[in-house]
């Protein structure tokens, strides 16, 4: 029946339902050893995989520490454990190594569960799923409702978790999270089967368990939101004086950096090049609290960056380790630029007729690496070669090393 019947408007019909209770009810937070090892012998027996989250204080800590962990298992019910207390949570880690775990967004998570010990040997990630399946909306709360039909609450996901005592509220929101998420990983699974995916996707899940941690970015300070606007090598100097000392102060408080002094004053001051602690004072972003109470440390910083001589200030532009901006590369090397169409082309052209997205079926980065420097003899076995050197997982290869031989040819 529709609206004209007199009947349910049809887009009321398929709204989805919202999700706002536990089928278990909410357990209390696990604060306390004895709690801990009941929850750790509880989940050892359990069966099947094991659904787990993490809430950070992301925009109001300086570190990535998991504030809350969220966990699942069928037969056992939700546990919510506050690690604060515990320091890590190695013996959680151990009783549920054997299972399989289901994360959302995995590289968001595993940071910070493998600092407090707990690290998977099995992974299913639901996010990444999803993009191997070519859904356009990937996030949890968009996968839940396309596949299970449920409305998840997101009005909590940016609060302080580092906040004791965590409001109920905020518990209820974090627990839902970790409610649906065996049923979506089977509802993906499914999908992943009829498809022909499933193993594709199990590589990339082994390649989240097994993958090196990324190693620290290079001048981290270059990366200042603004930093364009700063010219002069003397005022790039300021940015990363400026920058680290900041980086100093968040680090020792526990807070976000840019809470102590935001990136447009670091660059306002880059520009300005005061000459004196009054002049850096009067510039608008050194007139909040926070900026002023660390005025001190602001001047010495830019007075140490004035003092640099010429030889020990910053280059314009960091050099790179891999090519440089494919912007530039018709001018400067145009055979690489051709190189880099025909390999994106044939790229592309494979991932649609598999519905994959495009960077999923192979990085952006490795491409631009092999139209750059391909192999001095480019074959179907040298590419191949290539790719498994650039990290690409053998499904990956398997698909793109022909074409790719032949756009590089």
């Amino acid at each position: 029946m529709t609206a004209a019947d007199g009947g349910e408007p049809a887009d009321l019909a398929r709204a989805p339902n919202p999700l706002l209770e536990l089928r278990d009810g909410l357990p209390s937070v696990i604060d306390a050893p004895a709690a801990l090892t009941t929850a750790e012998k509880s989940f050892a027996t359990g069966t099947g995989p094991v659904a787990i989250d993490a809430e950070r204080a992301s925009g109001h800590r300086y570190s990535s520490r998991a504030y809350l962990v969220q966990l699942r298992r069928s037969d056992i019910g939700t546990a919510l454990v506050d690690p604060i207390p515990f320091g890590d949570l190695t013996g959680l880690g151990r009783a549920i190594a054997g299972a399989e775990w289901i994360l959302h967004a995995a590289t968001q998570d595993l940071p910070c569960l493998t600092e407090l010990g707990m690290r998977p040997r099995t992974l299913f990630d639901t996010e990444l799923a999803g993009r191997m399946l070519n859904y356009p909306r990937v996030g949890l709360a968009s996968l839940v409702e396309e596949l299970l039909g449920f409305a998840m609450r997101k009005e909590h996901s940016a609060v302080d978790w580092s906040k004791r005592p965590l409001p109920q509220p905020w518990l209820l929101y974090a627990a839902l999270d970790v409610e649906v998420l065996i049923e979506l990983r089977e509802r993906l699974a499914d999908e992943l089967v009829a498809e022909g995916k499933l193993e594709w996707a199990q590589q990339e899940f082994g390649w989240l368990v097994h993958a090196p941690p990324v190693p620290p970015r290079k001048d981290p300070w270059r990366r200042t939101a603004g930093i364009h606007r700063v010219r002069s090598r003397r005022g790039l100097a300021i940015v990363r004086a400026l920058w680290e000392t900041r980086d100093q102060i968040a680090r020792g408080q526990d807070a976000t950096p840019t809470r102590i002094l935001r990136d447009a004053a670091i660059c306002d001051a880059a520009i300005a090049v005061p000459s004196s602690r009054q002049e850096l004072a009067a510039l608008p972003g050194f007139t909040a609290r926070n900026a002023q109470r660390y005025l001190p440390r602001w001047w010495a910083a830019v007075r140490a960056a004035n003092r640099l001589p010429e030889v020990k200030l910053p280059v314009a532009k960091a050099r790179s380790e891999g090519p440089p901006p494919a912007r530039a590369w018709a001018e400067s090397n145009p055979a690489a630029a051709a190189r880099l169409g025909a390999a994106r082309e044939a790229v592309a052209a494979i991932a649609a007729s598999n519905r994959l997205p495009t960077e999923n079926l192979l990085a952006p980065d490795s491409i631009r690496r092999l139209a750059w420097d391909p192999p001095a003899d480019v074959s179907v076995a040298s590419v191949r070669d290539r790719l498994v050197g650039l990290h690409a997982r053998p499904w990956q290869v398997d698909l793109t090393a022909d074409a790719l031989a032949d756009a590089l040819a």
